[in-house]
């Protein structure tokens, strides 16, 4: 029996796919479980119909991740710290400091996004990747500076 499939089922396929299946677990299983549904002619035109609005949706979330991408490419990234007497850090620039400075400028990155391998416990430049959907990826600059205090360099 032929079916499409509604929602990924492991060991069968993934969501929208055209599977051949044996009858009984067709009838006794999938379509109970509102898993699949018998791939009848008014089902294939459903999954036709389906299928274009999921390739325009996939196309319009590619062209806002490009966007993304040139926005983000070359950005500079300023992050202001509290540095100790011989220039530590008192705190180190991690994935999510990142995060939040780049929600500041109006982008929404997730943590997960954020390619660092290490904290940063320096003070300068550092280029930081970030990984963006449709395997797209952007490199902004990190600039790490000493925290001011009332116009002085904080010591």
């Amino acid at each position: 029996m032929k079916v499409i499939i509604l929602q990924d089922v492991e060991g069968l396929g993934k969501k929208y796919e055209l599977k051949e299946v044996k009858s009984g677990y067709a009838r006794n299983f999938l379509l109970p479980q509102k898993l699949a549904r018998a791939a009848t002619k008014p089902a294939l035109k459903w999954l036709a119909d389906q299928k274009e609005v999921i390739d325009k949706e996939v196309e319009e979330d590619l062209k806002k991740a490009q966007a993304l991408a040139s926005e983000l490419d070359g950005l500079e990234v300023n992050i202001a710290v509290k540095v100790g007497d011989e220039g530590q850090l008192f705190e180190s620039i991690n994935s999510q400091k990142i995060v939040e400075k780049l929600k500041e400028l109006g982008f929404e990155i997730k943590k997960s996004q954020v390619k660092l391998e290490n904290p940063i416990k320096d003070v300068g430049e550092f280029p930081v990747s970030i990984s963006l959907d449709h395997n797209l990826e952007s490199e902004i600059k990190v600039i790490i500076t000493a925290e001011k205090v009332d116009g002085k360099i904080e010591e």
